[in-house]
């Protein structure tokens, strides 16, 4: 974070409104001082809740970058998310699924992807399945993938697959960050996403009716330092969220 470039760019937008420090402080709720720590090139010793505090008054948004080696931690990211990937697919075909990676879609100009999408033949199950390495924004995350949920039957039609049912599964590595951010939005993914590990693993050996669910995998390293795929722990309740067809 390059804190003395971010102290200019407070002190601009500060100076736009024709702000003085404590006005900005007490729209902020925060003391003048920490408001001249930032602008001098300090926000390293000022908390991350209060910086984007500070920014929101502002109408600004504060990201922050985490480098590593020169470069940013995106491959790293997309190599848990392949893994993830590739034990979904793997789960899927033992359970007799047709699965495909990364469908894109152009339905009445709607475009994007979809990490998997999975057909069930003998009982016209349609599955969408969103993956994700890290858990993420939980609005954006479940608002798109209500619209691929949406959008599914079309993209499935174009490839031969008269779907009677979609479901919504959203996998995710079992590792306690990733289900403590769960934890924390409980009232959220129990509303919209209720089934959890145990049951969804259930219903992919016998679809029945529409699910909408967790499904969390343990993934490991080995000593070389590739990833290993482990076989999917169990996941905490609600085990048997499991909505029946047309509710």
């Amino acid at each position: 974070m390059d804190v003395v470039r971010i102290g200019l760019q407070f002190r601009a937008l500060r100076r736009r409104r024709g702000w003085s420090q404590r006005r900005l402080a007490d729209a902020a709720k925060v003391s003048r001082s920490v408001v001249y720590r930032i602008e001098r090139g300090a926000a390293d010793r000022v908390s991350i809740p209060t910086l984007l505090r500070v920014a929101a008054v502002l109408d600004a948004r504060l990201t922050v970058r985490l480098l590593w080696h020169g470069e940013s931690l995106d491959r790293l990211l997309d190599e848990d998310h392949a893994s993830l990937v590739e034990l979904a697919l793997t789960l899927l075909e033992a359970d007799g699924w047709e699965s495909a990676a990364e469908v894109t879609f152009n339905v009445g100009g709607e475009r994007g992807s979809i990490d998997i999408l999975a057909f069930h033949r003998p009982t016209g199950a349609l599955l969408v399945i969103e993956v994700k390495s890290v858990v993420p924004d939980l609005q954006a995350m479940l608002h798109g993938l209500d619209r691929k949920a949406r959008l599914a039957t079309r993209v499935a039609r174009d490839r031969g697959w008269a779907a009677r049912s979609v479901s919504r599964v959203l996998v995710l590595p079992g590792d306690r960050t990733a289900r403590r951010r769960i934890a924390s939005h409980r009232a959220t993914f129990d509303h919209a996403l209720p089934a959890r590990t145990v049951a969804l693993k259930r219903w992919l050996r016998r679809p029945s009716g529409i699910v909408a669910g967790i499904l969390f995998v343990t993934m490991a390293r080995d000593a070389g330092g590739r990833h290993r795929v482990a076989p999917p722990r169990h996941g905490s309740t609600p085990a048997d969220a499991v909505r029946p067809a047309g509710t």
